[in-house]
Protein backbone atom coordinates (compact mmCIF):
# COMPACT_ATOMS: atom_id res chain seq x y z
CA UNK A 1 0.00 0.00 0.00
CA UNK A 2 2.85 2.37 0.83
CA UNK A 3 4.42 1.83 -2.64
CA UNK A 4 1.15 2.79 -4.32
CA UNK A 5 0.88 5.93 -2.19
CA UNK A 6 4.48 6.89 -3.01
CA UNK A 7 3.88 6.36 -6.74
CA UNK A 8 0.68 8.41 -6.62
CA UNK A 9 2.48 11.25 -4.82
CA UNK A 10 5.30 11.20 -7.38
CA UNK A 11 2.78 11.29 -10.23
CA UNK A 12 1.05 14.30 -8.67
CA UNK A 13 4.36 16.14 -8.31
CA UNK A 14 5.28 15.47 -11.93
CA UNK A 15 1.88 16.62 -13.15
CA UNK A 16 2.12 19.81 -11.09
CA UNK A 17 5.69 20.57 -12.11
CA UNK A 18 5.82 23.63 -14.40
CA UNK A 19 8.77 22.16 -16.32
CA UNK A 20 6.68 19.19 -17.44
CA UNK A 21 3.65 21.35 -18.17
CA UNK A 22 5.67 23.58 -20.54
CA UNK A 23 7.20 20.89 -22.75
CA UNK A 24 6.63 21.86 -26.40
CA UNK A 25 4.68 19.52 -28.66
CA UNK A 26 6.77 17.27 -30.91
CA UNK A 27 7.33 18.75 -34.37
CA UNK A 28 6.06 16.65 -37.24
CA UNK A 29 8.26 15.78 -40.22
CA UNK A 30 7.93 18.67 -42.67
CA UNK A 31 7.58 21.33 -39.97
CA UNK A 32 9.98 23.94 -38.66
CA UNK A 33 10.12 25.88 -35.40
CA UNK A 34 11.93 29.13 -34.68
CA UNK A 35 12.35 30.59 -31.19
CA UNK A 36 13.72 34.13 -31.40
CA UNK A 37 14.55 35.17 -27.83
CA UNK A 38 16.24 38.34 -29.11
CA UNK A 39 16.79 39.83 -32.56
CA UNK A 40 19.75 38.44 -34.49
CA UNK A 41 22.14 41.38 -34.40
CA UNK A 42 24.36 42.47 -37.29
CA UNK A 43 27.45 41.09 -35.57
CA UNK A 44 29.81 38.47 -37.01
CA UNK A 45 28.45 34.93 -36.75
CA UNK A 46 30.66 31.84 -36.67
CA UNK A 47 28.82 28.75 -37.93
CA UNK A 48 30.11 25.55 -36.29
CA UNK A 49 29.00 21.98 -37.07
CA UNK A 50 28.33 19.54 -34.24
CA UNK A 51 29.24 16.64 -36.62
CA UNK A 52 31.84 17.15 -39.36
CA UNK A 53 30.41 15.45 -42.47
CA UNK A 54 30.44 16.30 -46.18
CA UNK A 55 26.68 16.93 -46.05
CA UNK A 56 27.07 19.18 -43.00
CA UNK A 57 29.89 21.17 -44.64
CA UNK A 58 27.87 21.66 -47.83
CA UNK A 59 24.79 22.83 -45.94
CA UNK A 60 26.92 25.04 -43.63
CA UNK A 61 28.09 26.89 -46.75
CA UNK A 62 24.47 27.55 -47.69
CA UNK A 63 23.70 28.78 -44.14
CA UNK A 64 26.71 31.11 -44.23
CA UNK A 65 25.51 32.54 -47.56
CA UNK A 66 22.03 33.19 -46.08
CA UNK A 67 23.52 34.84 -42.99
CA UNK A 68 25.72 37.06 -45.19
CA UNK A 69 22.63 37.97 -47.23
CA UNK A 70 21.07 39.25 -43.97
CA UNK A 71 24.01 41.68 -43.62
CA UNK A 72 26.08 39.75 -41.08
CA UNK A 73 29.77 39.04 -41.45
CA UNK A 74 30.30 35.27 -41.32
CA UNK A 75 33.23 33.01 -40.58
CA UNK A 76 34.46 29.93 -38.79
CA UNK A 77 35.46 31.77 -35.60
CA UNK A 78 34.88 35.01 -33.73
CA UNK A 79 31.70 36.95 -33.09
CA UNK A 80 28.56 35.11 -31.99
CA UNK A 81 28.46 31.35 -32.45
CA UNK A 82 25.78 29.39 -34.30
CA UNK A 83 25.91 25.65 -33.61
CA UNK A 84 24.48 23.63 -36.51
CA UNK A 85 23.42 19.99 -36.29
CA UNK A 86 22.68 18.02 -39.48
CA UNK A 87 21.43 14.43 -39.31
CA UNK A 88 20.21 12.22 -42.18
CA UNK A 89 18.57 8.93 -41.19
CA UNK A 90 17.60 6.23 -43.69
CA UNK A 91 16.45 3.30 -41.55
CA UNK A 92 14.70 1.71 -44.53
CA UNK A 93 17.86 1.52 -46.63
CA UNK A 94 16.01 3.11 -49.56
CA UNK A 95 18.22 6.16 -49.96
CA UNK A 96 18.88 5.48 -53.61
CA UNK A 97 22.36 4.12 -53.01
CA UNK A 98 21.07 0.72 -51.90
CA UNK A 99 22.63 1.09 -48.44
CA UNK A 100 21.11 1.09 -45.00
CA UNK A 101 21.61 3.32 -42.01
CA UNK A 102 24.54 1.12 -41.05
CA UNK A 103 26.30 1.97 -44.33
CA UNK A 104 28.15 5.16 -45.23
CA UNK A 105 25.67 7.66 -46.72
CA UNK A 106 26.08 8.53 -50.38
CA UNK A 107 26.84 12.15 -49.39
CA UNK A 108 29.91 11.04 -47.39
CA UNK A 109 33.42 11.54 -48.65
CA UNK A 110 36.68 9.92 -47.51
CA UNK A 111 37.87 11.40 -44.25
CA UNK A 112 34.41 12.31 -42.93
CA UNK A 113 33.79 11.84 -39.24
CA UNK A 114 30.66 9.72 -39.51
CA UNK A 115 28.20 8.84 -36.78
CA UNK A 116 28.60 5.31 -35.36
CA UNK A 117 26.93 2.53 -37.34
CA UNK A 118 23.29 1.94 -36.49
CA UNK A 119 21.73 -1.49 -36.34
CA UNK A 120 19.61 -1.17 -39.49
CA UNK A 121 15.86 -1.53 -39.11
CA UNK A 122 15.60 -1.31 -35.33
CA UNK A 123 11.88 -2.21 -35.21
CA UNK A 124 12.68 -5.73 -36.48
CA UNK A 125 15.17 -6.48 -33.70
CA UNK A 126 12.62 -7.63 -31.15
CA UNK A 127 10.87 -9.99 -33.58
CA UNK A 128 7.54 -8.29 -32.92
CA UNK A 129 5.21 -8.28 -35.92
CA UNK A 130 3.10 -5.52 -34.37
CA UNK A 131 5.99 -3.03 -34.47
CA UNK A 132 5.10 0.42 -35.83
CA UNK A 133 5.82 0.97 -39.51
CA UNK A 134 9.37 2.22 -40.18
CA UNK A 135 9.88 5.93 -40.70
CA UNK A 136 10.81 7.34 -44.10
CA UNK A 137 14.36 8.62 -44.72
CA UNK A 138 14.59 11.93 -42.84
CA UNK A 139 16.85 14.97 -42.79
CA UNK A 140 16.83 16.87 -39.49
CA UNK A 141 18.57 20.19 -38.93
CA UNK A 142 18.83 22.39 -35.86
CA UNK A 143 20.54 25.68 -35.13
CA UNK A 144 21.40 27.41 -31.84
CA UNK A 145 22.83 30.96 -31.81
CA UNK A 146 24.78 32.00 -28.70
CA UNK A 147 25.80 35.56 -27.81
CA UNK A 148 29.53 35.43 -27.07
CA UNK A 149 29.52 38.38 -24.65
CA UNK A 150 26.79 36.91 -22.39
CA UNK A 151 26.82 33.20 -23.27
CA UNK A 152 23.03 33.28 -23.58
CA UNK A 153 21.04 31.54 -26.28
CA UNK A 154 19.67 34.23 -28.59
CA UNK A 155 17.92 32.16 -31.23
CA UNK A 156 16.99 28.50 -31.87
CA UNK A 157 15.54 26.83 -34.96
CA UNK A 158 14.87 23.25 -36.04
CA UNK A 159 13.17 21.47 -38.94
CA UNK A 160 12.94 18.12 -40.70
CA UNK A 161 12.01 16.77 -44.14
CA UNK A 162 11.37 13.33 -45.57
CA UNK A 163 13.84 12.88 -48.42
CA UNK A 164 16.18 10.47 -50.15
CA UNK A 165 19.96 10.64 -50.40
CA UNK A 166 19.64 11.97 -53.96
CA UNK A 167 17.51 14.90 -52.74
CA UNK A 168 19.04 15.48 -49.30
CA UNK A 169 20.98 18.64 -50.26
CA UNK A 170 17.91 20.11 -51.96
CA UNK A 171 15.82 19.33 -48.86
CA UNK A 172 18.49 20.93 -46.66
CA UNK A 173 18.51 24.05 -48.80
CA UNK A 174 14.70 24.24 -48.59
CA UNK A 175 14.87 24.01 -44.78
CA UNK A 176 17.55 26.72 -44.64
CA UNK A 177 15.53 29.04 -46.89
CA UNK A 178 12.32 28.50 -44.89
CA UNK A 179 14.06 29.19 -41.59
CA UNK A 180 16.04 32.25 -42.68
CA UNK A 181 13.12 33.77 -44.61
CA UNK A 182 11.34 34.05 -41.21
CA UNK A 183 14.33 34.18 -38.85
CA UNK A 184 13.34 37.28 -36.88
CA UNK A 185 10.15 35.96 -35.29
CA UNK A 186 9.20 32.94 -33.21
CA UNK A 187 6.93 30.59 -35.13
CA UNK A 188 6.00 27.03 -36.06
CA UNK A 189 5.33 26.42 -39.75
CA UNK A 190 6.01 24.50 -42.92
CA UNK A 191 9.65 23.56 -43.52
CA UNK A 192 9.27 23.97 -47.31
CA UNK A 193 10.26 20.38 -48.05
CA UNK A 194 10.58 19.53 -51.75
CA UNK A 195 8.13 16.90 -52.93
Amino acid sequence: MRAITTLAAAACLLAASPAFAQLPPQLQIGQMEIKAYAPIGKTKIAVQLTQDTALGRELRGKVMARIAKRGNEVGFSGGNVMRMDVAYFDLLGTGGGGGSAADTPSSAQPGDNQRPNLLGNISGLRGNDSAPPPRPPTLRMSFTLYAVDTGKVVWVASASCSTTSGMVVKAGEAIINSIFDSADKSMVGDAGCPL
